[in-house]
């Protein structure tokens, strides 16, 4: 078994605090054999691990802002583009040969889709269940419940925007070591969710630092 965060940040992000290599050493330091890069509608943390030597496994991602919220997007080379409708999203991603997976889709605060297009839970490859970065819980369970009655594949990230949180949501994958074979075992829904909960401190802090530079940069327009 493999063991995986598929939801992490970079200073690539515009919230994220860690650079890639500061990511790819905690990575390696939390045990994991794999990482997915996920910056907020960018690969360019993709292009810069690209050039740096690991044995940890690095699966290209974005997390494209779709009209109705958030899709992560895995394994894909190039940057996928924002704004479109979620299912759109979901049919592009599949076309450049990427793993769909709705992120926090039932998280009120955080642009999660499911609240706006259901259809997307059955459309997408797989639904994150456990996503590291919550208070109360209500939306991971949720999430979870839907994936059940679904029978759609389950994942875990940690959706870390400082490496300190890498891990604590991870996917335990049955696959071969290789990037390729991750994605097929999620298409096919070889993974287990689990993982723990970064602190509520840290979380509220990124939340309210995050909403004041969004604040700040519409004054400022």
């Amino acid at each position: 078994m493999l063991s995986a965060d598929l939801h992490v940040h970079t200073s690539c992000s515009g919230d994220g605090e860690s650079k890639v290599e500061d990511v790819i050493a905690s990575a390696r330091a939390a045990g994991l054999d794999a990482i997915a890069l996920t910056d907020h509608d960018t690969t360019e943390g993709c292009r810069i691990a690209a050039g740096i030597s690991s044995d940890i496994l690095i699966i290209s991602g974005v997390e494209v802002s779709t009209r109705q919220g958030h899709v992560l997007a895995l394994g894909v080379c190039g940057p996928v583009p924002k704004g479109l409708d979620v299912l759109e999203t979901i049919n592009l991603i599949h076309s450049m040969g990427g793993v769909a997976i709705l992120p926090h889709p039932f998280h009120r605060y955080r642009h999660g889709v499911a609240l706006k297009v259901k259809e997307a839970l059955e459309a997408a490859d797989a639904i994150e269940v456990f996503n590291s970065r919550y208070i109360l819980g209500g939306a991971n369970r949720k999430a979870y419940r839907y994936a059940r009655r679904l029978g759609k594949p389950m994942v875990a990230g940690s959706d870390a925007h400082n490496c300190r949180y890498i891990g604590y949501g991870r996917t335990l994958i049955d696959a071969e070591r290789s990037v390729a074979g991750i994605l097929e075992a999620i298409r096919t829904g070889k993974t287990r969710p689990s993982g723990k909960r970064t602190p509520v401190r840290t979380y509220t802090k990124q939340s309210l630092r995050n909403s004041w530079r969004k604040l700040k940069g519409r004054i400022t327009r």
